[in-house]
């Protein structure tokens, strides 16, 4: 078989599972490992991204490829046989925007990679038969834009609301094991790849040449790990909710979930606070907890005589939702950088701008051309032209001002720095993603 076949058989064995699971809703499927093979894995291997940084053995992409057949091979051998032994995640630390903390990373083996993408692969065409609409998160052919477009048409087609928004305390770090074993049982009980998801639960992480074994979480950093956390938050929250909560409410209500960030709307305050009241009890059931301070109900609807936009608004996925003006006159939910985002990404490139001011102007421009460009797929958003564009000056200027302190004698003037400027432009702010 040729490899321009491979995928075209790997996405008919894909779509096979698809309708299976969907013909079959209360049915676990005992018999799923039979889909890993040599072109199962090959289509694994060219969806693994190759440029990240090695796990604990130092291997990277170049390497694995001088062999890439017989690796695959003995990758595929191993995990069907049993004896895989799936590698700690080895952790590093990466500063945070404010450039003075640091956040923890984990970082798999490239062949732990391959091999948690060929299992995603086949868990991911029988889950999406079961997951919900209003969940968004790592899902094929679903984006935190589309999660964004349904909160707002939600608020305006029920003229505003109420926002419950839910903050899970530490939740890929809490995830408990032997629910989400309870879980997979429901739709997964293939004896190959529930032995390999047992091996990533319990991989563990090396730090410093130090091993610390997984009691609970999900793997760090791992391919599998957004899979598993949907599977674990579809039962906790997103089934029960569309099929206990909302047939007991007397208003409108939409669920929408990105990974662990969810956000409920409510047309009525009554049903808001009824749903309030008894998440907390839901989630520690489950080993989980809502941030009491984080998680909280917000009245959104478009300001009356003597109320601020800034009383009935919120924030999500990096956004700040708020009411404003139609260019008719009417009122709609409209969405802005969210200040913090804003600020933490300014102070990301201040830190890249004085660490790296001695590089040539060419690989600065190149750069920073990445990173603008970068923010703009994010928040170019319809109604945010303003803010992204703020931050394209704000970029340029600090540039500019870094570039000025390259040397003790040599300080740019605003002749020179126009001048830089107009020589180095860099790209226009641009809305990317355009809604009605």
């Amino acid at each position: 078989m040729t490899g321009a076949q491979e995928p075209e058989t790997v996405s008919t064995t894909t779509q096979r599972i698809a309708e299976s699971a969907r013909n079959h809703p209360q049915r676990a499927f005992t018999s799923l490992a039979h889909h890993l093979d040599a072109g199962w894995l090959q289509r694994a291997w060219e969806r693994t991204r190759k440029d990240g940084a090695p796990g604990i053995d130092g291997c990277d992409a170049e390497h694995y490829a001088g062999d890439l057949q017989g690796n695959l091979a003995d990758l595929l051998e191993r995990a069907k046989s049993g004896s895989y032994r799936a590698p700690a995640v080895r952790r590093v630390y990466i500063p945070k925007g404010d450039g003075k903390r640091t956040r923890p990373i984990g970082i798999p083996t490239l062949e732990d990679k391959v091999l948690q993408r060929a299992v995603v692969m086949v868990l991911e065409a029988l889950y999406e038969q079961d997951f919900v609409a209003g969940s968004y998160g790592f899902r094929p052919g679903r984006s935190a834009h589309q999660a964004l477009e349904t909160v707002r048409t939600s608020l305006v087609r029920m003229g505003g609301g109420w926002v419950l928004e839910l903050d899970i305390e530490a939740f890929f770090d809490t995830l408990d094991h032997q629910h989400l074993r309870a879980f997979l049982d429901r739709r997964v009980r293939d004896g190959v790849l529930r032995r390999l998801i047992d091996k990533w639960l319990k991989a563990g992480v090396m730090e410093d040449g130090v091993y610390t074994r997984s009691v609970e979480g999900s793997p760090q950093g791992g391919v599998i790990s957004p899979l598993l956390a949907n599977v674990y938050l579809h039962d906790v929250l997103d089934e029960w909710f569309e099929q206990e909560v909302k047939p007991r409410l007397r208003g409108r209500a939409q669920l929408i979930r990105y990974a662990d960030d969810a956000t409920l709307v409510f047309a009525t305050e009554a049903d808001a606070r009824r749903v309030m009241e008894v998440l907390p009890k839901r989630f520690g059931r489950y080993g989980l907890r809502l941030h009491p301070s984080k998680t909280r109900l917000v009245r959104c609807y478009p300001p009356r005589a003597g109320e601020t936009d800034a009383e009935s608004s919120f924030d999500l996925l990096g956004f700040t939702h708020y009411w404003g003006r139609t260019r008719r006159g009417g009122w709609t939910l409209k969405r802005k950088t969210a200040k913090d985002r804003f600020a933490r990404a300014l102070r990301s490139i201040k830190h890249w701008c004085r660490g790296h001011r001695h590089e040539p102007l060419e690989a600065q421009h190149l750069t920073l051309s990445r990173k603008l460009r970068g923010h703009y797929a994010y928040y170019g958003i319809s109604g945010n032209a303003r803010a992204i564009a703020t931050f394209r000056f704000r970029v340029e200027r600090m540039w500019i001002k870094w570039l000025g302190r390259r040397s003790q004698r040599a300080r740019l003037n605003w002749d020179r720095a126009a001048s830089l400027a107009a020589r180095f432009s860099l790209p226009p702010a641009r809305l990317v993603h355009r809604f009605a």
